[in-house]
């Protein structure tokens, strides 16, 4: 038996990570975490994100999959990569002048916390079977992922009552400026080949759309658009999971750079994530 790593086959987060909404749930992450003008003007001054974006993006999802489905020297070798990164970036208030560290405590929080409500709120909502208690045992289980990126776990949400009273602190801190509109455009209109346009408006901004209509009332409220009922948002989730689960998983697993299938060829067949076992 290999090294299980930090969260192991009997995780909740092993369990979901691997459903393939956790994509669309990335995106709704992109579009929340914006909504924080100091954490999203750390991107913005740090990394060129309208030409990288997509890297970006790539670069989250192999930290969340290293974290969640590799050894567990590899997990902590990618936080401490991450915190080495984070400790070396600062900002600057173009309003006031103050530089600031992007490793700020508060800032660390806000986008953890943007980061597993998505990927808790879309997948539950697209139909991954999870009870309440087992959304609470995720949160908490994430407290594993906030140390990596340098907070106290004890200092981090455990439960979906305790993530709902950290956004109502945080909301009057929230706001959408022009970094917020820079991500909130890349998002709907990335640059592309123009060959790949048509894909791009197609596919993708069905995507990028759907990934937005999922995001909480005032999110949409602070960006100016409106969304459709949140009824309709399920509708369409739970659709789009349908649609994306029927796709066999080791075909959607052969995407680099395949983690689940390092995973289960290193601790046999019986660590292969599955909706079933969550509640065992």
């Amino acid at each position: 038996m290999g090294d299980p790593g930090l969260f192991t086959p009997d995780s909740v987060t092993w369990q979901m990570h691997g459903d393939p909404m956790m994509w669309v749930a990335g995106v709704r992450a992109l579009y929340l975490q914006a909504l924080h003008p100091r954490a999203v003007r750390g991107v913005m001054q740090n990394s060129d994100f309208r030409r990288d974006a997509w890297g970006r993006l790539m670069r989250t999802a192999h930290f969340v999959g290293t974290t969640t489905y590799g050894t567990t020297e590899a997990a902590e070798r990618a936080g401490a990569r991450v915190r080495k990164i984070h400790s070396m970036l600062t900002a600057t208030d173009p309003d006031t002048g103050e530089r600031y560290g992007i490793d700020e405590p508060g800032l660390l929080l806000w986008v953890h916390c943007a980061e597993i409500d998505s990927y808790l709120q879309v997948l539950r909502r697209s139909g991954f079977p999870l009870t309440d208690a087992q959304a609470d045992r995720y949160i908490a289980e994430h407290r594993i992922s906030a140390r990596l990126v340098g907070l106290d776990p004890q200092t981090v949400p455990a439960s979906r009552a305790e993530l709902a009273a950290y956004f109502a602190t945080v909301r009057p801190e929230l706001a959408v400026g022009d970094e917020a509109r820079a991500v909130d455009d890349f998002l709907l209109r990335p640059p592309t080949h123009v060959l790949l346009v048509p894909a791009r408006e197609v596919l993708w901004r069905r995507v990028a759309q759907l990934a937005y209509a999922a995001l909480p009332p005032y999110a949409h409220e602070l960006y100016g658009r409106p969304a459709p009922a949140p009824a309709v948002v399920t509708r369409r989730l739970r659709a789009t999971g349908t649609l994306l689960r029927c796709v066999p998983a080791r075909v959607r697993w052969q995407l680099p750079p395949k983690h689940i299938l390092r995973a289960m060829a290193r601790l046999g067949p019986g660590a292969r994530p599955a909706p079933y076992k969550v509640g065992r």
